[in-house]
């Protein structure tokens, strides 16, 4: 069985990586289950699960909500039993599993996400401090090396501090992109004058913001980068409307019914699953998926 720092090992990787997975930690474990406190897992955005949480049933489980938490971005307390249960604290997320050979578990899903990537374009100071807080405040800063590199699919802002060198062209891509955060570090009469020239309508215009950054009175180049990442923050952190909300990491997850034992699973395809006339059908486990595959009159 996969070891807790095997898997801690693998989760630094990912996080190098910049991938997205769910830490699933077993906090509680009511006999008789095949999974015990501190029983760990990686889960995997397609669903693939790394490491032991428990039986399959508990797993198929596992794999939906931890997708789930993934999308949402927000961690939950997963329970599962096999018996219904009256009361449910709210902040607990149960889950139904007849499967369950008669204990219960609680196991904590904890995503990991990669952190917003500001691209830096520029060889000031004020960009240099910017790839200096690299990691540092919640950011993954990355320089955009010429002026026509590709901006990376996902960049939640990009800042250009080249004091005149190739402006316009950054600004234009990343506002075609539709990069959620785009700044010019330049005076404000400067940055007039550099907007005024853009090949852009007055609504794109009016969304690079220059001077970059808050105003928090910054005049060191480390100052005016944490002023600049400050706001990058804000402006990811707030809706159309301004309410805080969290960053949804990926996509939320389809899921369907096995049609065996009637459980709910992830259609993907770490999920067990078999082709059909009527398209693919997805399982809970091996034991519904071969019980369906030997008689599927039965379950129609």
């Amino acid at each position: 069985m996969t070891t807790r720092t095997e898997l801690a090992s693998r989760a630094a990787a990912l996080t190098e990586a910049d991938t997205s997975f769910v830490w699933a930690t077993v906090v509680r474990a009511e006999r008789p289950t095949s999974a015990k406190a501190g029983d760990a897992a990686l889960v995997h955005p397609d669903g693939r699960i790394d490491g032991f949480v428990g039986g399959e049933c508990a797993e198929s489980t596992v794999r939906t909500e931890a997708l789930e938490a993934l999308a949402s971005g927000e961690a939950r307390l997963l329970r599962i039993s096999p018996e219904p249960e009256e009361s449910v604290p709210p902040d607990v997320v149960w889950r139904h599993n007849a499967c369950l050979s008669g204990g219960a578990l609680e196991i904590f899903l904890e995503p990991s996400v990669p952190l917003p990537a500001v691209i830096v374009f520029g060889q000031a100071p004020i960009a240099t401090a910017l790839l200096r807080a690299d990691r540092m405040l919640g950011q993954s800063v990355r320089a955009l090396g010429t002026a026509d590199a590709a901006i990376p699919s996902g960049v939640k802002g990009v800042v250009v501090a080249s004091h005149g060198n190739d402006e316009a062209q950054v600004l234009e891509r990343a506002l075609a992109a539709e990069v959620p955060y785009v700044a010019l570090v330049a005076s404000r009469r400067r940055g007039a004058v550099v907007l005024d020239g853009l090949d852009i309508d007055d609504d794109t215009r009016k969304r690079v913001r220059t001077p970059a950054g808050l105003d928090i009175g910054a005049r060191t180049p480390g100052e005016v980068a944490l002023s600049i990442l400050a706001e990058i923050v804000q402006i990811l952190r707030e809706d159309d409307v301004g309410e805080r909300v969290p960053v949804p990491s990926t996509e939320r997850v389809a899921t369907t019914t096995d049609p065996v034992c009637g459980m709910t699973v992830a259609a993907v395809d770490a999920s067990p699953h078999i082709e059909t006339p009527d398209g693919v059908r997805y399982f809970c486990g091996t034991g519904c998926r071969d019980a369906y595959r030997d008689n599927p009159a039965a379950y129609a």
